[in-house]
């Protein structure tokens, strides 16, 4: 389960972007970057608060509003540009003597979609320094543990944000990180049991698919497909939970649906790569463009020195270009720097298929440590220990 789905609920990202924006500030409000895929009533939204910022500069709560719609746009169209308008909007206030926690902790949120979890948990820790009562900065800190493997410090993030939040995400936020060191079932129970089907639409979302991937780990599959349904049936567009989807009915050769579900969402490379798979599967026309299409993207991310589709990418090596041997390696290199069920099993996949299981060693010491239980797991990990 990947608990960045948290993120929903403040408005932050779930799913790494397709390309890496440096922060810049245009000359003139008149200057036009590029036109990017914003539905009418999000561009009239960022165009009034932009319109405001520019007459009250000064007005610090403005500027973290904007940055806010920056970055729920960047996480709804899976578009980094969005990412780097935010951090132009916030780089006035990050500098002394503003110290202002807020804007460290959306900081520490673009940072984190990047990849750069020890510099995004080093502005959340100076955030709290000044002010320990943000649970947002609580949920954040949590959300990078858990992507990194440290369960038992997710946790104590989860714990310090109960004591400031009596949301339901504070309980969330603690079967999550309970879910994955042993005590899958037990959360599922709990997390079962306090959903409710009245809320926010995002929240709602967020809460269905995390039980969604709990149910998967626990090999409930009617129960999985019941909780993706809800889900979508939000109609909350989330690229992570697309993508979470996609590969549960991949998983299960389902890909007349994939191609459905996907059919007009090639933008964020994640779901064309989903896309991509099932094409390939179905022997469809389209598969060698988008399957030259992600090359391409891969060259462009490696020109740019971007490594935060390593998973993906081995994935791609793996099953569409059949290099398991380019596979492994990417493999290897991502799950250095996360830890979550999908990069275990890639991992483990392109092991096997290099017919090197040694090099899932790291996997397995790992599952044993935490005791993470992923039914998924459980035939290549049988197959790699022996």
């Amino acid at each position: 389960m990947k608990m960045m789905m948290l993120l929903i609920i403040t408005g932050l990202i779930l799913q790494s972007p397709c390309a890496r924006t440096e922060p810049y500030t245009p000359a003139s409000d008149t200057e036009i970057l590029e036109r990017l895929p914003v539905a009418a009533h999000g561009k009239q939204t960022l165009q009034e608060l932009r319109s405001k910022l520019t007459r009250q500069p000064d007005d610090y709560r403005l500027a973290l509003n904007l940055a806010r719609a920056y970055i729920t746009s960047g996480r709804t169209y899976s578009d980094p540009r969005f990412y780097g308008y935010a951090e132009a909007v916030l780089t006035p206030w990050l500098t002394r003597p503003y110290n202002r926690p807020d804007a460290l902790v959306l900081r520490a949120t673009i940072l984190q979609n990047r990849h750069d979890f020890q510099a995004a948990l080093a502005d959340l820790n100076s955030a709290l320094k000044l002010n320990p009562r943000l649970p947002q900065a609580w949920l954040t800190q949590a959300a990078i543990y858990e992507v990194q493997g440290d369960y038992p410090a997710a946790l104590r993030s989860c714990m310090a944000l109960a004591r400031y939040s009596a949301s339901s995400s504070a309980a969330a936020c603690i079967h999550s990180s309970l879910s994955l060191s042993g005590q899958a079932q037990s959360s599922y129970q709990q997390l079962t049991a306090i959903v409710s089907d009245q809320g926010n639409p995002e929240e709602l979302t967020w809460t269905y698919t995390l039980l969604a991937e709990l149910a998967e780990r626990l090999s409930l599959e009617q129960d999985a497909e019941s909780w993706y349904r809800k889900a979508l049936g939000q109609q909350q567009r989330s690229v992570y939970l697309l993508t979470s989807y996609a590969d549960f009915l991949l998983d299960r050769n389902r890909c007349g649906e994939v191609v459905e579900l996907l059919a007009k969402e090639s933008q964020a490379d994640a779901l064309l790569l989903r896309l991509t798979l099932a094409e390939q599967r179905l022997r469809l026309k389209s598969f060698n463009g988008h399957r030259d299409l992600i090359q391409d993207r891969i060259a462009a991310a490696k020109a740019r020195g971007d490594t935060v589709h390593q998973g993906d990418e081995a994935r791609f090596n793996l099953y569409v270009l059949n290099n398991a041997q380019t596979a492994l390696e990417l493999a290897a290199r991502n799950w250095l720097v996360q830890k979550e069920p999908r990069d275990a099993r890639i991992l483990l996949e392109a092991a096997l298929a290099a017919k090197q299981p040694e090099a899932a060693l790291p996997v397995i010491r790992f599952i044993e440590q935490t005791r993470l239980e992923d039914a998924r797991l459980s035939p290549l990990l049988q197959t790699a220990r022996g």
